[in-house]
C-alpha cells in the first residue's frame, strides 16, 4: 500500500509542478513496479491523473494562471481525441503501445532539450 501511495505521491507532485505525471510516472510504475499489463496500466492511469487534475484546475485558477477560453477550446478536442485514444487501445497490442509510448517520450524529451 505504501509504495502505491508513494507513486501516486510523486506523481502528483510532477502533475501539479509540471501539468504532467501521468504518462511519464504512472504508466510506467504500474507496468513495471506492481506488474499491471500494458493497457490497464494506461487506463488505470487516466482514472488516477483525474483527482490530481482536479487539484491543480483549483489552484492554477485561484492564481489566475489559467486562460479559460484555450482550455476550453483544447479541453473539447481533449475530449474528441480522448475518446479515439481509448477506442484505439483497445485494438492495439501491448508491444505497439510500448514502442509509441517510447518514441512519444523520446521525441518529447527531445523536444525540451533542444528546443
Amino acid at each position: 500500500m505504501l509504495k502505491k501511495v508513494s507513486v501516486g505521491f510523486i506523481a502528483g507532485i510532477v502533475c501539479g509542478m509540471f501539468g504532467a505525471g501521468g504518462g511519464m510516472i504512472l504508466v510506467p510504475a504500474f507496468t513495471h513496479l506492481f506488474k499491471i499489463d500494458e493497457k490497464k496500466s494506461r487506463a488505470t492511469s487516466v482514472f488516477a491523473i483525474l483527482p490530481m487534475i482536479l487539484v491543480g484546475i483549483i489552484f492554477y485558477t485561484k492564481a489566475n494562471h489559467v486562460d479559460i477560453e484555450i482550455g476550453l477550446r483544447c479541453a473539447f478536442g481533449g475530449l474528441v481525441g480522448g475518446l479515439i485514444g481509448a477506442k484505439m487501445l483497445k485494438k492495439a497490442s501491448n508491444n505497439t503501445l510500448k514502442i509509441i509510448f517510447i518514441f512519444f517520450i523520446s521525441y518529447s524529451s527531445i523536444k525540451m532539450i533542444f528546443f
